[in-house]
């Protein structure tokens, strides 16, 4: 368990990237990427294995853990995942500690982001933990839209206490909350983890905040105030969620972060040199 005043920052350039109209050439992926390794994140996310059609920038994701330098860093390697089949491919590199799976409260968004129900999630999660067990990765499902459902779909905290306790049946541990749509208000955000983190002792809950320029600390007190100490960040708060059929908010800059973090005392772990 980390201490009050650390911080777990999970550097997500797979979220960044995916949100570039243009292709980022392999190589420019890999120069970026290796240096993002020695700077200290906890994990960084390199990719994703996904639908190559709806995120053709991640199609060279096995070319990028093919070439990354991982002699240098002590960060834990991630990569996204959003069926089955894309989590036996990921579990085939053993440079991958952790597979990160997109859950949902929202059956809506679960059909708009993986084609799947809710109990066809299920069953994938299902599957994807025991595949984690047998390699000796970690799965860390992610659950979007916990603090209200724009699609219409029923929500409330006790939905999200509900999800959350299906997870942890399955034996997941890493639970971050999603902020997709990046339009919650930092109060709502309070309230939600007030009313889940208190049930589940000894589960690492985190955020990743979708968020426009200068939104993003005040997210990041409310989920601290309740004892959260992991965040997604990326360096410039760039991309985003491409499947919500809204516009691209960006990301908790990595650079608002460290300023909220130094305002607090708070020890970041990060080279920054």
């Amino acid at each position: 368990m980390i201490s009050e005043k650390q911080i777990k920052i999970i550097e997500t350039p797979r979220d960044g990237m995916q949100g570039f109209d243009t292709i980022i050439p392999t190589r420019k992926k890999i120069e970026y990427i290796n240096l993002l390794l020695q700077c200290g994140f906890d994990t960084v996310e390199v990719g994703s294995f996904v639908s190559q059609k709806a995120i053709p920038q991640m199609a060279d994701t096995t070319k990028v853990l093919e070439g990354l330098d991982y002699s240098k860093t002590r960060s834990k390697i991630a990569v996204l995942v959003s069926n089955l089949k894309f989590g036996e491919l990921a579990a085939k590199f053993d440079v991958v500690d952790h597979i990160f799976f997109p859950f949902s409260t929202s059956p809506t968004f679960l059909r708009k982001n993986l084609h799947s129900t809710l109990e066809e999630t299920m069953a994938t999660l299902d599957g994807l933990q025991n595949l984690c067990v047998k390699t000796g990765k970690e799965l860390v499902a992610f659950i979007s839209l916990p603090f209200g459902d724009p699609y219409g779909d029923p929500w409330s905290i006790e939905l999200v206490n509900d999800r959350v306790e299906k997870l942890v049946n399955k034996g997941i541990r890493k639970i971050p909350f999603a902020d997709t749509i990046g339009d919650v208000d930092p109060q709502v955000v309070d309230e939600v983890y007030g009313g889940v983190v208190p049930n589940f002792p000894g589960i690492e809950f985190g955020l990743h905040a979708h968020a426009y320029p200068g939104r993003g600390k005040n997210k990041v007190a409310s989920a601290w105030k309740h004892g959260v100490r992991r965040f997604d960040t990326v360096i410039g708060g760039l991309g985003g969620c491409p499947m919500t059929d809204r516009e691209l908010v960006g990301n908790l800059s990595l650079e608002a972060l460290i300023a909220w973090c130094e305002s607090k005392n708070v020890e970041t772990g990060l080279n920054m040199e």
